[in-house]
């Protein structure tokens, strides 16, 4: 989806760590919009990414032809080129039109999710059926004032931590896979810095007052 494929097969390649240490993403797009061309999408990462098995594949978001993919992704986990499949982008609307046309639950549904748009309904829908929410852009691309909220600051004060991590703990807290993007090592580190503190109960009330149920990307009210 990315074009990034190669580079990162090369960089698995040369890590030195196992395999089974790594878990492996990637996503089918438009150009796989068909049965035939998502196997040969299929294919294509695996041989890309120089692996024989791929541990989490997604349709990027809803296409014309998204059950026809869905059924070459199917067949790929039963040979076992693919460990999980799922989906990226369905609302809720499409996500239960989608159910109930497939035999094999989404293991996954990448959607927006982070602290000013939580997604709590959605997410126990979701998980009534076997699918865990995967949150892109977890920290709103900056786009809200995740950095500058008065009581994300004070949370973070408390804890000796920053406004993101806070805001990432909050979403991990509520059982949602995070996946911050950063191209810095030290924010990298910081993002991964999660594990030695917890959120009160009462913290988490507060933070999930947040919401505003409004997302910061209007392209996806395509989706709706």
């Amino acid at each position: 989806m990315y074009g990034n494929e190669r580079e990162v097969g090369v960089a698995v390649n040369k890590s030195g760590i196992k395999r089974e240490d790594i878990f492996l993403v990637t996503k089918l797009n438009s150009s796989n919009n068909s049965y035939d061309r998502a196997k040969k999408g299929i294919e294509q990462s695996l041989n890309e990414l120089r692996v024989n098995y791929i541990d989490l594949i997604l349709i990027h978001e809803p296409y014309s032809n998204s059950y026809e993919m869905y059924r070459a992704m199917i067949e790929a986990q039963k040979e076992g080129k693919v460990r999980a499949i799922g989906i990226s982008n369905f609302s809720e609307r499409l996500y239960r039109e989608f159910i109930s046309n497939c035999k094999i639950i989404p293991a996954i549904n990448q959607i927006e999710a982070h602290i000013f748009y939580q997604k709590q309904k959605f997410q126990n829908l979701m998980k009534n059926y076997g699918t865990s929410l995967m949150a892109w852009s977890p920290l709103g691309a900056g786009l809200g004032d995740i950095f500058s909220n008065p009581t994300i600051k004070n949370i973070a004060q408390k804890y000796s931590k920053t406004p993101s991590q806070i805001a990432l703990k909050f979403l991990v807290q509520r059982n949602i896979i995070i996946i911050p993007r950063t191209c810095h090592k030290d924010r990298m580190i910081e993002n991964i810095n999660l594990f030695d503190f917890e959120l009160t109960s009462e913290e988490m009330e507060a933070l999930s007052k947040l919401d505003k149920n409004k997302t910061l990307f209007s392209w996806t009210n395509y989706y709706n």
